[in-house]
């Protein structure tokens, strides 16, 4: 097992400190059984997925959607979910509307689309509708502290970034903003504990947070190798597979660093730093692709043309290599 031979930054003191606040850069003893009511609000691919592993652990959950005609198959998938998860699961019940969905709850966490303004009004009428509840959100990219900078006590406000699939990713991003108390992150990283998932303490609330910051570092150089000429799309991503995707899901790349030594890295970075892409703005070529309509998978074409059926072939072959992965990680016995 490699360790860290130094403790990471401090984070950001809150704004109130409480009583179970301890000293800085370490959180107090996490308390998972406040939560026993959980509202999740958007109920689209994550959101009744969110409400599924929360209620697989005998929660109960109440599922809302600012559009109520998805909320029958929402909520019967979740059901569904929480059934093939858990061996005592929760029920889950959904709510037209969301006065009716945070009523009482301990927890709520919105899953709504990625719209800074979106997520500020939603963060503003969960704090009146919900005066007690940790807020939280599961923003991939958007910190926490911009997130509730409307609402009257931000100390109870965090991120929880799921990854998709998120009832089989096992991490869970926990972002502690400006404001966040220490006792709410560990309380919710008690949570995640619980759910099954392994939470991660992202202690300085900085755009992208961990793992987006790195997946898109490698996109914005993936997408400029292909506008430069370098390769086709097919032999980017190729590479990527066949190559450092073989070796990350053993050894992360700071063990890399490490292993390869510290000074053939810097060697390295001396070489290749200085021709990466540094673009601070969205590449021309991806802009160009949008103005086009090549979309991605949902429009049939983007980088790659996507025949009718291949998205949600990708999706299931995407479930079945993780849960593939993490059962040979597990010794055959995948409990995501």
């Amino acid at each position: 097992m490699l360790t860290s031979p130094s403790e990471p930054s401090e984070p950001s003191e809150p704004s109130e400190p409480s009583d179970r606040d301890v000293a800085p850069g370490v959180l107090p003893a996490g308390d998972v059984t406040r939560f026993g009511s959980i509202a999740v609000v958007g109920a689209g691919l994550m959101g009744r997925r969110l409400a599924g592993v929360f209620a697989s652990r005998g929660l109960n959950v109440t599922l809302t959607d600012a559009d109520p005609s998805v909320l029958p198959e929402a909520g019967r998938e979740a059901q569904r979910l929480a059934q093939d998860r858990g061996d005592s699961p929760g029920f889950v019940s959904t709510a037209m509307h969301v006065e009716e969905a945070l009523d009482g709850a301990d927890l709520v966490t919105e899953a709504v689309v990625e719209n800074l303004e979106l997520k500020r009004r939603l963060f503003t009428e969960m704090a009146e509708l919900a005066p007690t509840a940790v807020l939280a959100s599961n923003s991939s990219v958007l910190p926490i502290t911009s997130i509730s900078k409307y609402i009257d006590d931000p100390s109870r406000a965090i991120g929880t970034h799921w990854w998709n699939p998120p009832d089989l990713i096992p991490i869970v991003e926990v972002v502690q903003g400006e404001s966040t108390s220490p006792g709410v992150v560990a309380d919710v990283m008690a949570l995640m504990e619980h759910l099954g998932k392994r939470p991660v303490w992202v202690r300085r609330d900085v755009p992208g947070f961990l793992g987006n910051r790195l997946q898109h570092a490698l996109w914005r150089e993936a997408i400029a190798l292909v506008a430069e000429g370098v390769a086709d799309p097919e032999t980017v991503d190729l590479v990527v597979r066949d190559t450092i995707g073989l070796r990350l899901g053993e050894m992360g790349p700071l063990a890399n660093a490490d292993y390869i030594g510290l000074d053939l890295t810097r060697s390295i970075h001396e070489a290749v730093l200085p021709a990466l892409d540094r673009s601070v703005t969205p590449h021309p070529v991806l802009d160009g692709l949008i103005r086009a309509g090549r979309l991605g998978a949902k429009s049939g074409r983007g980088f790659f043309t996507w025949p009718p059926g291949a998205r949600e072939a990708a999706g299931a072959a995407l479930a079945a290599h993780v849960s593939s992965e993490l059962a040979a990680r597990h010794g055959g016995c995948n409990k995501e």
